[in-house]
Formats: structure tokens, sequence, C-alpha cells
């Protein structure tokens, strides 16, 4: 598998760039994870869609459903998509930390 460095730290990744130490993440990781995927700086709502995101994760071991997203953040689907431009599951999720999320979250 290969690997790759955010935030100081070498991860696994999957072929997407999706790490697979979920448990070695924190913000800067996520900083540079954002990088990635076109996302220059983390505003404030970035944080709140990636935490949001992350914490159910968490909890339920799966990435939230979009219409979850939009709801418990209170954006709207165009607005995460200006956010993260690869798309809550591609952007948004790989800057949470996830590995590549299963079932469809777009």
């Amino acid at each position: 598998m290969p690997t790759g460095v955010y935030g100081g730290l070498e991860f696994e990744i999957d072929d997407d760039g999706f790490i697979q130490e979920p448990e070695k993440w924190n913000e800067a990781v996520a900083c540079d994870l954002a990088k990635t995927d076109g996302v220059e700086v983390m505003t404030e709502d970035h944080w709140k869609v990636a935490n949001y995101i992350r914490q159910y994760w968490l909890q339920f071991n799966l990435a939230p459903p979009f219409k979850m997203i939009c709801k418990r953040t209170g954006f709207g689907e165009k607005y995460i998509w200006e956010l993260f431009p690869s798309g809550p599951a591609r952007g948004a999720c790989k800057v949470a930390g996830l590995p590549r999320p299963t079932g469809c979250i777009m």
C-alpha cells in the first residue's frame, strides 16, 4: 500500500489518497489532506463539516448520509460542494480522516 505524509506523520493511504490509520488523524493532518483536494485554507465552515463527519464516524464507524451532513451543519448541498469541490465523500470524508466511505454519500 502506498504511503503519504500529512501533518508531519506518515500514513498508509489507498489509491484514492484516503488515510488508513484514522486514529492518527489531527487538525494538521486535515489541513494537508484538504490541500490535496484543492482546499488551501480550512475555514470555520470546513471544520464544522469535517468535525461532524468525524464525530459521526467515531460513533457509528461509518460516514453519515449526505442529507444528514446538510441537516446537522445547517449548510445546503450546493454550499458543501463549494466547500469541498471534490464532493462530500472524496473531499470532506478524506479531510475528516475517514477511510474511503462505503455506500452512497456522494
